[in-house]
């Protein structure tokens, strides 16, 4: 088993991010970036999971942190959906510079929008896989919407999430609010895999039939029965991965 590198790169708005390197056992089918959730970060069970499966099948994944969670330099109210899009193709931008140049994006939740916006203007990506993604990322406002008036009437507002405080600013709001991912998602000349579970109750499924309406072919969707919206059940996460790394191998070239 190869050991995972663990490695930083500037954000495009200048500190650092924190990532991991998932480098591939034997021969390499391709390499990847993983885009996590919404708070989330690299070392979370979605994120780690599938980056370390889809590696032990020869496809070498980065997983970063976003904008001051985790390990990454920054604060998190400075960054925004578009921020996220952007470091995801700086992330892509790091790999191709180390010598191993992205074919595969995936994303989980606010991550898989991040993934499809962030497609595009990534050279040589052959595959989009999301898993759990909105098609609107506004989405994610219920996870914030008991603060929202502080924030439109004072600029900004502390939000705590999962025992720390995070300061949720206007711009973010508006940011996320103003992404239109439907464009995104019709443009994409990428073959795409949407995979949703039916009894998600954070993500509904039907943002998953929205996001395979709107793809070109090849599109693909797989249903991921039984899993919830973390993929924190044991073995969920690596289903996931394994069902990626078959979809993906037509399409990886290296």
């Amino acid at each position: 088993m190869t050991v995972a590198e663990r490695v930083t790169f500037e954000s495009t708005s200048g500190p650092l991010l924190a990532g991991i390197i998932d480098p591939p056992d034997g021969e390499v089918r391709g390499w990847g970036v993983f885009s996590h959730g919404f708070t989330l970060g690299k070392d979370s069970p979605a994120a780690a999971r599938i980056c370390k499966q889809l590696a032990s099948e020869g496809i070498g994944m980065l997983r970063f942190d976003n904008l001051g969670l985790g390990d990454s330099e920054g604060d998190w109210g400075d960054g925004s959906f578009t921020h996220k899009v952007a470091d995801t193709v700086q992330a892509a931008r790091f790999m191709a510079d180390q010598g191993r140049p992205v074919h595969l994006l995936v994303g989980h939740s606010f991550g898989g929008a991040a993934a499809i916006a962030a497609a595009g203007d990534i050279p040589g990506v052959q595959a989009v896989a999301t898993i759990g993604a909105p098609v609107e990322p506004r989405h994610a406002e219920h996870n914030y919407d008991a603060v929202l008036d502080r924030v439109f009437a004072d600029g900004h507002a502390q939000w705590m999430v999962g025992g720390r405080a995070l300061t949720l600013k206007r711009h973010f709001v508006e940011d996320v609010r103003r992404a239109d991912l439907r464009s995104k998602i019709r443009e994409m000349d990428s073959p795409l895999l949407v995979m949703h579970s039916p009894t998600d109750s954070t993500v509904d499924i039907s943002n998953a039939g929205e996001i395979f309406q709107e793809a070109r072919h090849p599109r693909s969707f797989v249903s991921l029965e039984g899993a919830d919206h973390l993929l924190t059940a044991p073995g969920q996460a690596k289903r996931a991965a394994r069902i990626i790394s078959a979809w993906a191998d037509q399409y990886l070239t290296v």
